[in-house]
């Protein structure tokens, strides 16, 4: 490991055995059993959330919260959105009481400096927000993704999400099969999408999009924010997926990092140029990718805006998890979810007609309505078999009841007020 922490002197990598590490690493199979979550959080002002935070004042309230003794990894976005991923838990409610446990003593923690977490896929009226980390990671990803417009650095600096991690799955088929699985993740993520789309307001405007985080993405770099071909096998479409993107940067133990425009990890791998990649070159590449599902022996569920009030986070984690973890909810879901497959094509997600609509109409969408009602039901009868609390199944009932029923969602709640 170098002084810049970058691990260097590897041998290079060949095409063959780029193609091998990644079918190895990215689906790891085994019965589902572990659950984790990352959840993004804006920072606001307590008093009023539609006044900025003054970048010195942001960073020294980080400081607070980096000295507290927390069990999840705490981390920052470029935009001082605060992140909390927790440890992979055994089951649904230990993940969701580590994660509650570690929210409460952030909240503590900047409560008496006049700051909150606030819960929302897109900050509503602070765009654009300056980025407040520099380090050579965020420098390259605001050029590379600075080409394709303004886009990038809305996504890097006023976007939050809820993004839930769950096993591969099985080797072999049926509802719990890793190949289900994938499919599942692709069809189902466009319901998750809209039952949850909380972003309607942007920079003190509405934009059109009841989930204008998910639009963001749509805009972004055509190659490095979609999803492989979903009918395929997952572990040779997403191998093909990841050298044939364009690599987002090349690190450098010193100086600034080189950001080639064009320059696939396939071509870079074939022609050494402008050095040799080393397999921890291709574990990096793989995370300048943000696909909707992106595998990295887990699955990650990325596609869900952040949601309102200090616990609304869990009822995304819940459904999601329910839906996938028990047999019975995951052959429902999927039997209600494969009819939007047509819809779908033929283009990847999130930029195709499924999920602009999805993004753009929540659960106006009567296809995506009529799948969510029947996802829904399914979870909420899968839930006390997988060991969920009273209060997670009064949470998520209440929003099934709320929203999922008349289709609506969060964002249909956000009124545009200015200061």
């Amino acid at each position: 490991m170098s002084p810049s922490g970058i691990r260097r002197g590897g041998p290079p990598l060949t095409e063959a055995e780029a193609e091998d590490l990644l079918r190895c690493i990215c689906f790891k199979t085994g019965p589902p059993r572990t659950v984790g979550v990352e959840l993004e959080w804006l920072v606001h002002e307590l008093r009023d959330p539609r006044l900025p935070v003054r970048p010195p004042r942001l960073a020294a309230a980080l400081d607070t919260v980096r000295a507290l003794p927390l069990v999840s990894a705490l981390t920052f976005e470029p935009g001082g959105q605060l992140e909390l991923s927790s440890r992979p838990a055994g089951s649904l409610m230990e993940c969701l009481d580590s994660l509650a446990s570690d929210l409460a003593a952030v909240r503590a923690a900047l409560g008496p400096l006049g700051l909150t977490l606030s819960g929302y896929g897109v900050d509503p009226w602070h765009a654009p927000r300056s980025r407040v980390l520099h380090e050579p990671r965020y420098d390259a990803m605001e050029i590379a993704l600075g080409r394709t417009g303004p886009a990038g650095r809305a996504m890097m600096c006023e976007s939050a999400s809820v993004q839930v991690c769950l096993d591969a799955g099985l080797e072999e088929p049926g509802p719990l099969g890793y190949h289900r699985r994938w499919q599942l993740a692709h069809l189902l993520g466009a319901v998750l999408v809209a039952a949850f789309a909380n972003s309607p307001v942007h920079g003190g405007r509405r934009t059109g999009w009841r989930s204008t985080r998910q639009a963001l993405w749509a805009e972004l770099d055509p190659r490095r924010t979609l999803a492989p071909p979903p009918d395929g096998e997952p572990r040779a479409e997403w191998a093909a997926h990841v050298l044939d993107t364009p690599v987002m940067c090349v690190r450098a133990e010193e100086g600034p990092w080189a950001v080639p425009e064009g320059l696939t990890f396939r071509q870079w791998l074939r022609t050494g140029l402008p050095r040799p990649a080393d397999a921890d070159d291709l574990r990096y590449h793989m995370t300048t990718l943000f696909p909707p599902v992106r595998p990295r022996g887990h699955l990650e569920l990325r596609m869900m805006d952040a949601q309102p009030g200090p616990d609304g986070w869990m009822v995304p984690v819940a459904v999601t998890t329910a839906v996938f973890d028990d047999p019975e909810a995951a052959e429902t879901a999927y039997r209600a979810v494969k009819p939007l497959a047509e819809l779908a094509a033929p283009g990847p997600a999130p930029r195709n007609p499924l999920w602009l609509a999805a993004a753009r109409d929540g659960l106006a969408d009567p296809e995506l309505h009529a799948a969510a009602r029947a996802v829904f039901s399914a979870a909420l009868d899968a839930l006390p078999r997988i060991g969920a609390s009273e209060g997670v199944r009064r949470a998520v009932a209440a929003f099934h009841e709320r929203y999922v029923i008349p289709g609506g969602c969060p964002a249909d709640d956000l009124q545009v007020v200015t200061p």
